[in-house]
């Protein structure tokens, strides 16, 4: 799948409104995937999984750095995410199909948020932009 200009567009121009919110969005995000799919718990048996809690806030933030890094270089996401891929495939061995159960989430949440902005085209270009990072994330698994 790729990202077509307007695609790229739309999603930057989504990422803008976002602004400084996108740790929040994040962090519910992750919030709602460990509720939602509780095996997503294996990777964080050593941290405070509660919603609200501060570690669940750090790693929502370090969600948002690595989406907005990705759509600061959405012409080059392998490149971008390669040291992530690398650390999620070889170090912390996570499943990738926990990423696209996070990017569901992430989804059902900037809906939330933003229901009057999130339009069919809207939800195909941000799905399209998603599932392109979790090729980039799961590059290393191959």
């Amino acid at each position: 799948m790729v990202l077509s200009a307007a695609d790229k567009a739309i999603v930057r121009v989504l990422w803008k409104k976002l602004s400084n919110n996108v740790g929040v969005y994040a962090t519910e995000a992750l919030e709602r995937t460990f509720l939602a799919f509780p095996s997503t718990k294996t990777y964080f048996f050593h941290l405070d999984l509660r919603p609200g809690s501060a570690q669940v806030k750090a790693h929502g933030q370090k969600v948002a750095e690595a989406l907005t890094l990705a759509v600061d270089h959405m012409e080059d996401l392998p490149r971008a995410l390669s040291a992530l891929s690398d650390l999620h495939a070889h170090t912390l061995r996570v499943n990738p199909v926990n990423f696209k159960l996070l990017s569901h989430c992430l989804m059902v949440t900037l809906a939330r948020y933003y229901p009057g902005d999130f339009s069919p085209t809207l939800q195909a270009s941000l799905d399209k932009f998603l599932s392109e990072v979790i090729w980039a994330l799961a590059s290393s698994y191959h």
